[in-house]
């Protein structure tokens, strides 16, 4: 395979280290990045010689100087791990500068920013793909094959539980500002909103129990399945046992009372989900569709309280 090359936006996030490797290992070149931080030492280990902007004008000049020396030294791909509400100008320029675009999740805020991108891809003739990672997860592809193949009548009960305790900087970040995160369910949740998707079909239901700065709760009705899920940045509900043994994070999600492995592999994932993408499987636009409707519902809901079906751990408010 011809090595293919690459330009990276966002290379100081706490995420670009796992794209940086990814184009790595799968033989390909970072050939420029952009972060209007300078705190991007980490190139180093992967791609000493690529070209570094602070300012997107010049970096825009750069890639634009690439693409008409027409000397094989145009830019395949644009890799996208910029802040949330970004990603979608980030992708514009990708697919208008003459590449595809690989973008981390969530891929936009709002399902019609969706719709906008289809549009250019038309365009341009170049495709936008996304990092859902999950659905390249072992433990996850075994489970919905299990869920497809069974003939079960009622609905799968879940649960989907995780607490990934943050500290004070996150609210001060743009993470803690809904318009650019989009709040907690999309910047914590969103894959897991497409993982419950991908196994357990179409969504017909959506409540929200709680919502806040910090913590987010409600129910979820598929196709197969009926879930329950609390997400959290909030140390403060890692329950006990998981405190005891010094954790930070608590992951769990039960289908049906049993305990779904899947915390070993995460590392690697995005490399995994580079070798589909560059043999041409990625997911697109329309794979993420739901999940991004979903987390936009979730935005907006109105919160129902203790009501209905909701997560056990919000017994604790």
């Amino acid at each position: 395979m011809v090595s293919k090359k690459f330009a990276l936006i966002g290379a100081a996030g706490y995420i670009a280290p796992r794209h940086m490797k990814a184009i790595s290992v799968t033989g390909n070149e970072l050939v420029a990045a952009l972060d209007k931080n300078d705190s991007v030492g980490v190139i180093d280990s992967y791609f000493p010689n690529a070209d570094f902007f602070t300012e997107f004008e010049r970096f825009d000049r750069h890639i634009d100087k690439l693409r008409r020396a027409n000397n094989g030294k145009a830019i395949d791909y644009t890799s996208i791990c910029s802040p949330n509400y970004l990603h979608d100008s980030h992708m514009r320029f990708g697919l208008r500068a003459g590449s595809d675009v690989i973008c981390e999740k969530p891929l936009v805020l709002n399902p019609w920013n969706i719709d906008g991108l289809i549009d250019i891809e038309k365009d341009t003739g170049h495709k936008v793909n996304t990092i859902l990672q999950l659905r390249v997860h072992p433990s996850i592809i075994a489970l919905r094959d299990k869920v497809q193949s069974s003939q079960k009548e009622t609905k799968h009960e879940v649960d989907l539980t995780y607490i990934t305790s943050r500290g004070h900087w996150y609210l001060q970040s743009w993470k803690g500002d809904v318009h650019k995160s989009g709040g907690i369910a999309t910047n914590i949740g969103v894959h897991f909103y497409d993982m419950l998707h991908f196994i357990f079909g179409d969504l017909q239901e959506n409540v929200v129990h709680h919502s806040d700065d910090t913590m987010a709760a409600g129910y979820l009705e598929y196709e197969k399945a009926r879930v329950r899920w609390f997400l959290s940045v909030d140390y403060k509900y890692v329950p006990e046992s998981a405190k005891a043994s010094g954790q930070r994070t608590y992951r769990s999600i039960t289908v049906d009372g049993e305990e779904i492995e899947f915390s070993g592999g995460f590392t690697e994932l995005h490399n995994r989900s580079y070798e589909e993408i560059l043999k041409g499987n990625g997911f697109g636009l329309e794979e993420n569709r739901v999940a991004i409707q979903t987390v936009a519902d979730i935005r907006n809901a109105t919160s129902r309280g203790l009501t209905g079906d909701y997560h056990p751990f919000l017994k604790s408010l």
